[in-house]
């Protein structure tokens, strides 16, 4: 059973940057699905970005040229390094892995790892 933690959320001016990083101990994300879904109180669960297990990534228009997702040296870990930060990032971000499917736009997976206690939020003031 997955027990992702995300963290390295935090308060940052418009234009910084912070990477967030998602763990388990005992999940190998080495050839695994997984992704990066962000959610704004009274917005629709959105996916931010993926990586597959053949390498392929995905970025929403919103963040791309400006985040990147990776695999940690850690088989246990990957990251969102966000750069160029805006107050329209400012959400709460959950991190999410499959090792048969892909991460897929889901408007319920926000809530649901929200009730599982996992998340971490970012906020950029205007």
């Amino acid at each position: 059973e997955l027990q992702l933690m995300e963290s390295g959320g935090g308060s940052v001016q418009p234009g910084g940057s912070l990477r967030l990083s998602c763990t388990d101990s005992k999940f190998n994300f080495d050839d695994s699905n997984m992704g990066w879904y962000r959610q704004t109180p009274g917005t629709e669960c959105e996916l931010v970005s993926t990586l597959s297990s053949d390498g392929s990534t995905y970025y929403a228009d919103s963040v791309k040229g400006r985040f990147t997702i990776s695999r940690g040296d850690a088989k246990n870990t990957m990251y969102l390094q966000m750069t160029r930060l805006k107050p329209e990032d400012t959400a709460k971000y959950y991190c999410a892995a499959d090792h048969w499917n892909p991460v897929r736009p889901d408007k319920s997976a926000c809530t649901t790892f929200d009730a599982w206690g996992q998340g971490t939020l970012v906020t950029v003031p205007s």
